[in-house]
């Protein structure tokens, strides 16, 4: 079936889903099912009220059923967009439209309780531009603005919902080199007032005392103590031991986003169990915290057992996501793996249902044209919540208004 014909498919089967409601059986799949089952052939997906209801070969269709004959493509979980601020951030340049970050709210200055979820617009532009390249998942960060301490934000599905939550709340810190001059021009200020945090947090700080945390913040912070999840943003390997150290200290569950030089350091974080968020395009020392970045980070820290995910191609380029894994795979981490880097581990790692497909799992997932690690090849239907998701964005119509064919000009002239 050629391009054109799948989408006007497409958009008759979306017609027909929601005439016969929330029963979808997709024919005829190579099903990467990111378990232990590996990849299956020629398996048939039956989908129902939002989930997988079975997998296997020659499913009989039930009677309110939509079908789908993948015709043998692959089929994919819906990928991780790593971190953004999708449904945050709609122009960088344009400040009222930027609401990732918190740069000074009164006094104190350290602002854990400052949550992100509340500003989220599922109808932000870069957001269909994102799902239509397979992305149904991204975790939105709380940016440092006013201090080290970004605040909180959440993982969420790229349905278009409004309460598309999953997971629980994460905290974002920042450290190293970007983030000296939030805590007083030296990354050794940014330990001390982490501890100073961290202590207000565990106690009520007397009348009179300069504080870091309102009361509000004392409890958000202690919450991550006793449960939760706190990105770390660091890439120099002294750091990330910093950081491993401090989670043992203070009982928090680390991430390390970035971690350039996080290879160096593998067998730590290895047996700490601190996963890391990477960007596998960073190979040159961008900076004096990213001296050791090489191209088989993600590889070295793989082997040593590390949980690996991806971010790094930013909000508005997050659909890149796929070449970041191509790279990792081609730099000795392998597809499977980079596959999984993208699908399973980050939904392991921030403890949201999706990742995986098999029987009960969410109908989270992605028909692609070929194979999804490679450039050339894309996503042909994507599917949330056992629903079609429309494959259109700004650009695509933009594309399709503007690039006239029935003119004898040639295509760089057509408008």
């Amino acid at each position: 079936m050629n391009g054109f014909k799948w989408i006007v498919a497409t958009l008759l089967l979306c017609c027909q889903a929601a005439a016969a409601g929330n029963t979808l059986l997709i024919r005829n799949a190579l099903v990467h099912t990111m378990t232990d089952a590996g990849t299956l052939p020629a398996t048939d997906i039956l989908i129902r009220d939002g989930r997988i209801a079975e997998l296997g070969n020659h499913l009989r269709a039930p009677a309110d059923s939509t079908e789908l004959d993948a015709a043998g493509r692959p089929v994919t979980p819906a990928l991780f967009a790593g971190i953004t601020a999708l449904g945050l951030n709609e122009i960088d340049m344009v400040w009222p439209s930027v609401d990732s970050a918190v740069t000074q709210v009164g006094s104190p200055p350290m602002r854990p309780e400052f949550n992100v979820v509340s500003a989220y617009n599922p109808h932000s532009s870069p957001i269909p531009i994102t799902r239509i390249e397979g992305f149904g998942y991204s975790l939105l960060g709380a940016m440092a603005g006013g201090s080290i301490i970004g605040g909180q934000g959440r993982t969420v599905v790229l349905d278009g919902g409004y309460r598309s939550f999953v997971g629980e709340p994460v905290l974002f810190i920042a450290l190293g080199e970007s983030a000296s001059t939030l805590a007083g021009g030296s990354r050794a200020a940014q330990w001390m007032v982490l501890e100073q945090a961290i202590a207000e947090s565990e106690s009520t700080p007397r009348h009179g005392d300069h504080t870091l945390l309102t009361r509000e913040g004392r409890a958000a912070l202690h919450a991550f103590q006793r449960s939760g999840t706190v990105v770390f943003s660091a890439h120099r390997a002294s750091d990330i031991l910093q950081v491993i150290a401090f989670a043992e200290r203070h009982g928090l569950r680390a991430v390390i986003e970035g971690g350039a030089e996080a290879w160096m350091v593998a067998d730590a974080l290895a047996e700490a169990q601190v996963p890391v968020l990477l960007d596998p395009l960073q190979n040159l020392p961008d900076s004096f915290d990213m001296l050791g970045a090489r191209l088989d980070n993600a590889a070295r820290l793989h082997a040593a057992g590390v949980t690996v995910s991806f971010s790094g191609a930013g909000t508005h380029h997050a659909r890149k996501q796929r070449q970041l894994a191509g790279v990792a795979a081609a730099n000795g981490l392998g597809p499977e793996a980079a596959l999984a880097a993208l699908t399973r581990n980050p939904a392991e790692i921030f403890g949201f249902p999706g990742g995986r497909l098999e029987r009960g799992a969410p109908a989270d997932l992605v028909i692609w044209s070929g194979d999804p690690l490679e450039l050339v090849e894309s996503a042909e239907q994507v599917i949330l919540g056992g629903r079609l998701q429309p494959m259109r964005s700004r650009q695509t119509e933009l594309r399709d208004r503007y690039l006239t064919t029935a003119t004898s000009l040639p295509r760089a002239y057509t408008h």
